[in-house]
């Protein structure tokens, strides 16, 4: 294999190349003249107000890539050489425009320029040969890396040429010319080796950085850009030129007449998830989301040809808002820069600003957009200034299913939160795209499908958060979960969230759970044993009991709970629920809580988003954005038959649950159980055993398209639970005679609306204790 020729050869090619790229892009653009004749009405009031000569700000862009990338088979077929090559071409130059000294109304321009131009081969070669003729073979590489940079400082100023030439119909274009600057080129390349039959040694050299002339760039707009006839006296705009592949861009902000002292740039950058300090140019159309920290920047000018010192402010301002127009303008923060510019000189100011809470007004009406606005001001009085919009979106919404459910359960969430706000609140339900994350929570309702664990479910939804904060560019997220799914976010904000070491807020802003069995659900436990469907053991009290010992770190997020109410009686106790989970179950030791008349399906509809979750997401800039401060918990995870709510029935059916005490499969044990599967628009009648008691109860889980009346040992109806209520509706379905029962045999008839076989889960107790 031969050996590639030398290191300068190299840089000689890399240096051609670069002459190439970057030598001739002023040819492309030519500089239109400036000598046309502007309208009588303006040619008039510039001649009365100034000189006429155009002062602001022109930056310059010019961007290029190219990438090669080549794999060719070697002659003697036991082998290739693949050539990996791209270039990087990066030209910015920012053009203080200002009066000629003669006063004349024509303008000059001086620029700073920043250029970075790079470009890498990589050659890797392969072959199979052999050392022993032919005995063994083996393969041979090598492997070189060439590398070519050429940068300048970027400090230095330079003379520009700058023209604005307006026609007679209103349209106008502008044009700058930047000189050649000085700039270093330094190299290097490096080769390696493997597998030859005499070892060979790579070697590697460095060019030390050489002086070099950076050549200079060109653009004129197209002069589709109109003079606005209600401030002919000021120009602003953009114009991108497009070629193969070189993007140069121009952008300027130019005034006649303007005063001595002069905004000319306004703009914003946040940092791109997931590098904290990495900043990006924030665009208008895309601009941020609610929680990012924003780099405000404002450039002042010097237009005169004496010292200044100002003051420069940046606020927001409500100016043009339809409900808030008349409220005066508010400084971001309580800060005021002070600056000295000498004659055309142009310097920025920049200011770290915390936009937590601004997609939102403090009365929780969407704010669309945010208007920021820079002043500068010399001697107490306001000598120029400049509006420009920022749009901050609310933070993303990942919506965590629970039991027996998919992210269809938040399919219409989507539209609700585009209502609420706009487009640009979005809506994450995990699993929506699998390919980011996928919750397995048991498959459909009564589903013999065997769940994932919680902490499995939780690294899946680790990561959809990551998903949609890299969309989103999100530094913060909000998370809404129902049923089951509070305790795989639970888990995840315990266990695997990152701490907050960037801004000191928690990733997860805010933790809303809607029905979520935080201390289980007696139902679920009685129901687990008597089906033996395990997706149910996680919403059983045995499973939660040890659940609520590992998991009670909150790390700062703020939790909020909603109980749904609508029920009074589950599986042996009194207590209101939801038809799946307690009231005091989904209450547990959140401060934050609310019930809701919704049963336990209900909980994510329209209704209940709109009274409880969004109030709670939708934080107004002077709301409370500071992390959750740490509670020291009342009780250590264990059940408390006391402070629980719930009135067990009687012994057998009122564990002692404990860190110490394990599980005990009779504390849950039914007096009576059954399944027993209805044929479609079938019935069947189910012989029910019942005990002298204070009163009877019983409890089944079924489709909502079954029926069910329990009648005596009289054949009287003693209760109904019937088909397509909203009682049916509910996981666990109930009926309760509340009354005293004597020694016999009750009758259960089930009957089937649907035209499909069903299976209904029977359990019966007793002896509730009012």
């Amino acid at each position: 294999m031969k050996e590639r020729n030398g290191f300068f050869y190299t840089v000689i090619n890399l240096s051609l190349l670069f002459t190439i790229v970057c030598g001739n892009f002023s040819a492309f653009a030519q500089v239109k003249s400036a000598n046309k004749t502007a309208s009588s009405n303006q040619s008039k009031q510039a001649a009365q107000q100034c000189s006429g000569a155009w002062t602001g700000s022109i930056t310059y862009t010019r961007y290029q890539s190219m990438t090669d990338k080549k794999t060719t088979k070697r002659v003697s077929g036991r082998g290739e050489d693949r050539r990996d090559w791209e270039m990087y071409y990066d030209y910015k130059a920012s053009v203080a425009v200002l009066e000629s000294p003669e006063k004349n109304g024509s303008s000059i321009g001086k620029a700073t320029i920043s250029h970075s131009f790079s470009s890498t081969e990589k050659i890797t070669a392969v072959e199979s040969n052999s050392c022993d003729r032919g005995k063994t073979w083996q393969d041979m590489s090598g492997e070189s890396l060439s590398k070519t940079i050429t940068k300048n400082d970027g400090n230095e100023t330079v003379d520009a040429n700058v023209s604005v030439g307006v026609n007679t119909d209103g349209t106008y274009t502008v044009s700058v010319g930047l000189p050649p600057v000085k700039g270093k080129t330094s190299g290097s390349q490096s080769s390696t080796f493997s597998g030859q039959c005499t070892p060979k040694e790579g070697k590697s050299f460095n060019m030390p950085p050489t002086a070099t002339m950076i050549d200079g760039n060109s653009l004129t707009t197209d002069g589709s850009h109109r003079v606005d006839p209600a401030n002919a006296n000021r120009l602003s705009g953009t114009y991108t030129y497009t070629w193969q592949n070189v993007t140069e861009k121009i952008t300027w902000n130019l005034q006649k007449c303007g005063a001595p002292l002069r905004i000319t740039d306004l703009r914003f950058e946040d940092m791109k998830f997931p590098k904290w300090d990495d900043w990006q140019e924030i665009t208008e159309q895309k601009g941020t989301i609610d929680g990012n920290w924003v780099r405000i920047k404002a450039k002042v000018l010097n237009a005169s040809g004496e010292t200044k010192f100002a003051e420069v402010y940046l606020k927001e301002t409500y100016k043009g808002d339809k409900w808030d127009g008349a409220k005066p303008d508010m400084p971001l923060k309580d800060e005021t820069f002070s600056v000295r510019l000498e004659p055309g000189e142009e310097r920025e100011v920049e200011m770290l600003w915390d936009s937590s809470g601004y997609a939102w007004f403090d009365d929780g009406r969407p704010r669309l957009v945010q208007r920021i606005k820079a002043e500068v001001w010399e001697d107490y009085k306001k000598a120029d200034e400049m509006t420009k919009n920022l749009k901050v979106a609310p933070k993303p919404v990942v919506l965590v299913h629970g039991l027996w459910s998919n992210w269809r359960a938040f399919e219409t969430w989507q539209n609700i939160l585009t209502t609420s706000h706009s487009y640009d609140w979005k809506a994450f339900p995990v699993g929506e795209k699998p390919e980011k994350g996928l919750l397995n929570t048991g498959g459909a309702f009564m589903s013999a499908t065997e769940s994932n664990t919680v902490s499995q479910n939780a690294e899946q939804l680790k990561s959809y958060i990551r998903y949609a904060q890299e969309d989103r560019n999100a530094w913060h997220v909000d998370l809404v979960a129902h049923s089951t799914g509070g305790l795989i976010a639970r888990n995840y904000i315990s266990q695997l969230m990152p701490p907050n070491e960037t801004d000191a807020r928690p990733q997860v802003s805010h933790l809303v759970m809607l029905g979520t069995p935080n201390t289980g659900s007696s139902c679920a436990d009685v129901m687990y044993l008597v089906s033996g469907l395990k997706s149910l053991y996680q919403a059983t009290q045995d499973f939660t009991n040890g659940f609520n010992r590992l998991n009670m770190n909150r790390k700062g997020v703020k939790f909020s709970s909603l109980a749904g109410n609508p029920l009074p009686t589950m599986c042996k106790s009194i207590v209101w629920n939801d038809g799946f989970v307690s009231v005091p179950s989904a209450k547990w030791t959140i401060n934050d809580t609310a019930e809701s008349k919704s049963i336990h399906t209900d909980l994510t509809g329209t209704k209940d988003f709109s009274d409880f979750v969004k109030p709670r997401l939708a934080i107004g800039p002077r709301g409370d954005h500071n992390p959750a401060a740490p509670d020291i918990p009342s009780r250590t995870g264990q059940l408390d038959r006391n402070s629980a709510g719930a009135v067990f029935m009687n012994a057998a059916f009122a564990p002692a649950l404990s860190n110490e005490n394990s599980f005990d499969e009779k504390d849950f044990k039914p007096d009576f159980s059954k399944t027993v599967r209805i044929a479609p628009k079938g019935s069947i009648e189910v012989e029910i055993p019942v005990t002298e008691a204070l009163n009877f109860g019983l409890t089944f889980m079924a489709d909502s398209q079954i029926s069910a009346t329990l009648f005596n040992d009289k054949g009287a109806i003693a209760g109904k639970n019937p088909a397509k209520t909203p009682e049916a509706n509910v996981w666990f379905r109930s009926i309760y005679y509340d009354k005293p029962t004597v020694a016999g045999t009750w009758k259960l008839k089930l009957e089937n609306t649907s035209d499909k076989e069903l299976e209904a889960v029977i359990a019966t107790w007793k002896d509730a204790v009012k």
